[in-house]
């Protein structure tokens, strides 16, 4: 085959699949049960009988279009299309009947009735004075026939029900199992969970506990007021870290669901801003053009807060002694928090601090998540700056 014909052969089949399924071919697929078993026992009416205008035609187009209801009305339609088989001799409309008749309503007493009715329509001829009772071997051929007839497709509509039930057993089995699997996963992260609460509330609370000891120790003992000052906000520090820590660890204690996490998570908002820089011990000139609440969105002033605090936290890091600049503003329908250092200072000695380099990554995650954006990058006079968008409106 050509390339060409390659090109027109894989157009034609894309266009096959979009038509199969597209609306056209759902609707195909919709229409095509109903209508094809009427189609083919209209063929059947008309081959057996032919075109002429007389009782057998009439009785048996009408048994065809009968199954238009089978579906909603099966043992009704059943009952229509006996006549056809009867009187005009028609095989596909009964047996149709029959087979939906089976597969939707399936009681034995009711497939047995209409099963005898079938072989009697099947055996006996039209009209009855034709019937000859001592024509035993076509009678008994003919019996065979009516059977077989008769049996067919109340096994084929047995089968079919059969098989959508296992489906439909299927389904709600693996239901059941994904169900299953999710609890189990759910039990897995609470373990989890709860032993990540007690390390935190056994190593951390413990480990701050003493430095607010030791603060306080320093605080009371030393007669130097900058020593006391300090140690008073290592205090302060040290009391509000135990603080948030027993939020975190309520927030992974809790079973009741991502609300009552939410309440028990602490809720820094712009109006700690003022504190928090206030207590970085860094050269901070903060401009804020927004006030805390106005919007009421917490969420949002959450992550900014969040947002200055990493980036605080990064200066005391890598630039120890740099001037920094936090600017909160609004911006266009929303929030703009702009954290900008110069360069260190080179007497500064830079603390020996432990870095996992995943603080910026989450605040980029943490304003992706509101539908904001955020910039992380360095200047050139040798300083860095982090820039946070949020939609003041996204809490």
């Amino acid at each position: 085959m050509s390339v060409r014909g390659g090109r027109v052969l894989a157009r034609g089949t894309a266009t096959g699949r979009a038509f199969v399924h597209g609306k056209w071919g759902r609707r195909l697929r919709r229409i095509a049960p109903v209508v094809v078993p009427v189609l083919l026992a209209i063929a059947d009416a008309v081959l057996v009988n032919g075109l002429k205008i007389a009782l057998e035609l009439g009785v048996s187009v009408v048994a065809a279009a009968a199954l238009l209801l089978r579906r909603r009305f099966p043992l009704l339609v059943f009952l229509f299309t006996l006549p056809g088989l009867y009187i005009g001799y028609i095989w596909f409309a009964p047996m149709i009947g029959l087979y939906t008749l089976a597969a939707r309503r399936p009681g034995r007493v009711r497939l047995g009735i209409c099963a005898v009715l079938l072989i009697a329509a099947h055996f006996f001829p039209y009209p009855i004075s034709d019937f000859e009772l001592t024509a035993y071997r076509e009678n008994t051929l003919v019996l065979i026939d009516a059977c077989v007839t008769s049996a067919a497709p109340i096994a084929l509509g047995l089968l079919v029900r059969t098989r959508r039930e296992l489906a439909s057993r299927v389904e709600d089995l693996t239901r059941s199992l994904r169900r299953e699997d999710r609890l189990l996963a759910d039990r897995v992260k609470t373990t989890e969970r709860a032993r990540l609460a007690r390390e935190m509330h056994d190593v951390v609370a413990h480990q701050v506990s003493l430095i607010s000891l030791q603060a306080g120790a320093v605080q009371v003992s030393t007669a130097d007021e900058e020593a006391r000052a300090g140690a008073r906000t290592i205090r302060e520090l040290s009391v509000r870290t135990l603080e948030e820590l027993r939020h975190m660890v309520g927030v992974l204690r809790a079973e009741e669901g991502a609300q009552e996490a939410r309440e028990l998570a602490p809720q820094p908002d712009l109006e700690e801003l003022p504190r928090l820089i206030e207590m970085s011990a860094l050269d901070v000139t903060y401009e804020g053009g927004v006030v805390a609440g106005a919007s009421g969105a917490k969420t949002v002033e959450r992550a900014a807060f969040r947002t200055v605090q990493e980036a605080l936290t990064n200066v005391r890091k890598h630039a120890p002694g740099a001037q920094v600049r936090v600017r909160v503003d609004p911006a266009d329908a929303g929030l703009r928090v702009e954290i900008r250092n110069g360069p260190p200072d080179a007497a500064a000695t830079v603390p020996a601090l432990p870095g996992g380099g995943h603080g910026l990554v989450g605040l980029r995650e943490r304003a992706q998540s509101l539908g904001g954006t955020l910039e992380a990058r360095r200047t050139s006079d040798g300083g860095f700056v982090v820039r946070a968008e949020f939609p003041y409106g996204a809490g």
